[in-house]
C-alpha cells in the first residue's frame, strides 16, 4: 500500500517478445468498493514486449479511462528497452509526474483532469509490478516465443511526501 501523495520508484528490465506485457502501476485502495475506473489508475510504466523503443505512462480515472486523454508515450533509442531503468512517479494536489532515468517525461495537471472527471489521487494505492501473457495489449506470444518470460525488478523504493 503505498501513502496518498509522495513517489515511488522501481529498476526494472522489461521481458521482451510477442503478448508480453511487462507493466508497473497502481490501483486505487478502494477498488473493491467503487470498481474502475473510480477508483484511479496510474500506469508508471507499461510496453508491448514486442517494441523495444517505446513505454507508455497513462493516468486513469471516473471520465477518463481506456482510450483517455491522459497517456504519454516515452521513445528510446532503439534495443535501449532491454537495458536496466528506473521508472518512478511522483504526486501531490497539483498533479502527477512520471519519470524515467530521473528525468521527467510526462505531466498531467488536476485541473486537466478535472476537466474530464473527479480528481482521485488523494487516497493510498497499491502498488502493482506484473508481467501479463496475451491479451489485446500486445496479442498472444507467436509460436517462437522463448519462456519463461522475465521482468527483471533491481529494488522498489516509497517516499512519502511530508505534510
Amino acid at each position: 500500500m503505498f501513502a496518498d501523495q509522495g513517489r515511488i520508484e522501481a529498476r526494472i528490465k522489461l521481458a521482451r517478445g510477442q503478448g508480453l506485457w511487462p507493466a508497473f502501476w497502481m490501483l486505487g485502495k478502494n477498488i473493491g468498493t467503487v470498481g474502475w475506473p473510480t477508483c484511479g489508475e496510474l500506469d508508471i510504466m507499461e510496453n508491448h514486449g514486442s517494441d523495444t523503443t517505446s513505454m507508455s505512462s497513462a493516468v486513469h480515472g471516473p471520465g477518463y479511462s481506456g482510450n483517455t486523454p491522459f497517456v504519454h508515450v516515452q521513445h528510446f533509442s532503439p534495443g535501449s528497452t532491454t537495458d536496466f531503468h528506473i521508472y518512478a512517479v511522483e504526486w501531490d494536489s497539483l498533479g502527477i509526474s512520471f519519470f524515467v532515468d530521473s528525468v521527467l517525461h510526462y505531466f498531467v495537471g488536476r485541473s486537466a483532469v478535472q476537466q474530464y472527471g473527479n480528481w482521485v489521487y488523494n487516497q493510498q494505492f497499491f502498488v502493482i509490478l506484473n508481467l501479463a501473457v496475451g491479451g489485446n495489449f500486445d496479442h498472444d506470444p507467436q509460436s517462437d516465443a522463448i519462456f519463461p518470460a522475465t521482468m527483471q525488478v533491481d529494488y522498489v523504493r516509497v517516499f512519502r511526501r511530508g505534510g
